[in-house]
């Protein structure tokens, strides 16, 4: 049966997240329910990955299996044309053999924070609004701590169960254009609120809440109270996937 690949962008805002769940509207079972219109077919849409409830994507990645006769280029315009516009389709081939989740060989977030003394209007849903002071040189520094393969335990959410809490770190880094602050990482992967609870703690640790070495610490004691509070989920988006020879920053 065709493989179809599907780059897709949405305002988590009105959502609980990016997997079908009984206690309010998901994104996935919003496509699911277009594609349904559109193939006639019951269709289980398969993603890189679950993003919580209020997080955000600008390139999430999923695929779908059909007996449709829509070429695969046309899925995107197809599904957009009854999609509600916080979410779009932006782009659509085939894929053989080819698996969202399975494949994934890395997956960049980023946490943004508006740092201004006052709210914004316009980015109140995609940044956390954070006025206290804060310190870019040592949040960076601390950022670098992150880099490499090491064991995440202490970045894990309360009650949630894995064998695994390794991975690896490939980018971590701070950048500022004006009041607005970005947290950028890349990795083999991430736990559930594990970057929301990484961005907590380096926001902690750039107001003077938390010693620079916290990160440090807390991969060493693999004890959860040695990181920081979990950051809102409106100011976390995924960024950007990357599988072997297809990486969506090259699409969009």
């Amino acid at each position: 049966m065709p493989r179809i690949r599907l780059i897709i962008q949405y305002d988590g805002t009105g959502y609980v997240g990016w997997q079908t769940q009984p206690n309010g509207v998901a994104v996935q079972e919003v496509i699911e329910r277009e594609l349904r219109k559109l193939t006639g077919e019951k269709t289980d849409l398969h993603a890189s990955g679950r993003t919580d409830s209020g997080v955000h994507a600008m390139a999430q990645v999923a695929h779908f299996d059909t007996e449709s006769r829509i070429p695969p280029d046309k899925f995107a315009y197809a599904l957009n044309v009854g999609l509600p516009r916080d979410i779009r389709v932006i782009y659509s081939d085939m894929a053989e053999g080819f698996h969202a989740r399975f494949d994934v060989i890395r997956k960049h977030y980023r946490y943004t924070v508006n740092n201004a003394p006052h709210a914004g209007v316009f980015n109140r849903n995609t940044a956390l609004h954070y006025h206290y002071a804060l310190d870019m040189d040592k949040m960076k520094r601390a950022a670098g701590d992150l880099l490499g393969e090491h064991d995440f335990l202490a970045f894990k959410s309360a009650g949630t169960e894995l064998e695994n809490t390794v991975r690896t770190i490939y980018r971590a880094e701070w950048s500022r254009q004006g009041n607005i602050l970005t947290f950028d990482i890349a990795g083999s992967g991430f736990m559930y609120n594990m970057v929301r609870i990484i961005a907590g703690t380096l926001l902690e640790i750039g107001s003077g809440k938390r010693k620079e070495d916290s990160i440090k610490r807390a991969l060493q004691s693999l004890d959860r109270r040695d990181a920081g509070a979990t950051a809102p989920a409106h100011g976390l988006m995924l960024y950007r996937v990357e599988y072997p020879g297809f990486d969506t920053a090259k699409i969009l």
